[in-house]
């Protein structure tokens, strides 16, 4: 490159000068075309760097977790540290970065049986499995290389031409640069529709292997199918990264139906979860009215009494939605999810010490121990403003962080707790342990810094603060 920018830069005349514009377009054609592969390729690090929103909840991260344990058993990674991160968006996806697993919440409203996410969550473990990433960028790289290449010999034909005086010769250099660039992102497009079609039949095979239905795929892909032909969208087979879901269809489903757990339906009690995930996810994010429209079929059921009660919450109804989220814990008493969201809703109708009972029996009746459940018992107990509760709310507050390290808001009730007790130092190191979750390390080693005055020097809280001060961000 530097050869035949050094010749562009002695080249004279006007042919030279076309050429010299015609190479800059094309190198910044260049240029987008790796970007896009960059974002096709690794769209979970894309998504990272514009800042995702991600949801936490214990309800709907216990159900999702229990959905993958048996899945990443059959494909071998139960023991390989696979997250299950909830993703804020309303579009029907789910994708890999590294040991993480990002389902969105789009995904679990629009899923109507719990197989459904099943079925994705088996094809996700099947990219981990089959180690498709890093191949992903090996072949990331071989593109890249390809379109360099091209555009050395496009560029060269280019400067060729130009010092010849033959713009056909310099058009023989456009076409050579964009040739290239072209059978280079086909090349990956490719490669990328082999190992969805290869995550697809991983994810047959883990669902055999755990007695369940490959019905819920088809259906997923079913759904994709109609929803392109709704939104008039022509395909070309060749310009994608997927399969088409006909193409996926009609691949898979001889194999699932061979399957002699095929015609399996989810028990009762895992579809009643389901929808009361849904429920849930209904309510937060599309309102009242489309969370009753969810469950029109049955207005009188668990789940939409469930979400009638979360939207009147939401809706600032605080007082209203007691009534009803206690009718819903009338039904089912053993429900830790119940009585914690009635703690979420004492707590806003002002009534901490009832809030803080609530979850307290949320946190004796949930079996996974949930960190979300001991903050939101911590903070309730904070609310109280009684002594005697402070130091009970510093104990649950610590050791929710332990099991959430990521949920920030805990970390300022924490040090809201410290701060009545009189301990700055833990106080200041608390605030910096949020903002070093929240990703603001300069705040972070601020209040790191300054929590070390007041800190015994060498106990396991000043090497904390000292963790943080010595951290160095990594770099995008």
């Amino acid at each position: 490159m530097k050869t035949n920018a050094a010749a562009f830069q002695l080249t004279q005349g006007p042919l030279a000068l076309t050429s010299m514009r015609r190479f800059a377009s094309l190198r910044n054609v260049l240029r987008l075309f790796l970007a896009t592969i960059l974002s096709v390729a690794v769209s979970a690090q894309a998504h990272a760097q514009r800042g995702i929103s991600l949801v936490r909840d214990a309800e709907i991260e216990a159900l999702v977790a229990e959905y993958a344990r048996p899945i990443l058993e059959a494909a071998g990674l139960s023991k390989s540290g696979i997250e299950i991160i909830l993703v804020n968006d309303n579009s029907f996806n789910a994708f890999v970065a590294g040991r993480r697993i990002f389902v969105n919440t789009g995904a679990l409203l629009m899923s109507e049986t719990p197989n459904e996410i099943i079925g994705v969550i088996a094809h996700e473990a099947g990219h981990i499995a089959g180690g498709h990433q890093q191949r992903l960028r090996e072949q990331l790289s071989r593109a890249q290389t390809m379109a360099i290449i091209s555009t050395i010999l496009g560029a060269g034909a280019m400067v060729a031409g130009a010092q010849a005086g033959s713009d056909g010769l310099a058009r023989s250099g456009t076409g050579i640069l964009m040739g290239g660039t072209e059978a280079a992102r086909r090349s990956l497009l490719s490669y990328q529709r082999t190992e969805e079609a290869t995550a697809d039949r991983s994810a047959i095979t883990y669902l055999e292997r755990t007695g369940q239905s490959a019905k819920g795929m088809l259906k997923t892909f079913e759904r994709l199918g109609k929803s392109m032909a709704l939104a008039g969208v022509r395909v070309d087979p060749y310009q994608i990264s997927h399969p088409t879901p006909q193409e996926r269809i009609a691949t898979l489903e001889t194999l699932a139906r061979q399957s002699k757990h095929f015609e399996r339906k989810d028990p009762p009690a895992l579809q009643l979860r389901h929808d009361l995930m849904r429920a849930k996810i209904a309510a937060y994010t599309q309102g009242h009215q489309a969370a009753m429209r969810l469950f029109r079929n049955d207005p009188r059921g668990l789940p939409a009494l469930y979400a009638d009660a979360i939207a009147t919450f939401i809706s600032g109804s605080a007082r209203a939605a007691v009534g009803k989220i206690d009718a819903v814990v009338a039904q089912n008493p053993k429900n830790p999810y119940f009585h914690e969201m009635r703690g979420e809703i004492l707590m806003k109708a002002g009534r901490p010490a009832e809030a803080a009972e609530a979850f307290g029996r949320a946190k004796s009746l949930e079996r996974g121990n949930s960190g979300l459940i001991q903050i939101g018992y911590g903070q309730a107990l904070l609310a109280t403003g009684k002594p005697e509760n402070i130091r009970k709310a510093v104990v649950e507050l610590q050791a929710g962080l332990t099991r959430a390290k990521d949920f920030s808001a805990g970390y300022r009730y924490l040090a809201q707790a410290y701060g009545q007790l009189g301990d700055i130092g833990q106080a200041e190191l608390a605030t910096a342990d949020g903002h070093f979750y929240s990703g603001k390390y300069d705040e972070a080693k601020k209040f790191a810094a300054r929590a070390q005055l007041k800190l015994k020097k060498g106990s396991p809280s000043w090497l904390r603060a000292q963790d943080i001060l010595n951290y160095k961000a990594p770099k995008r």
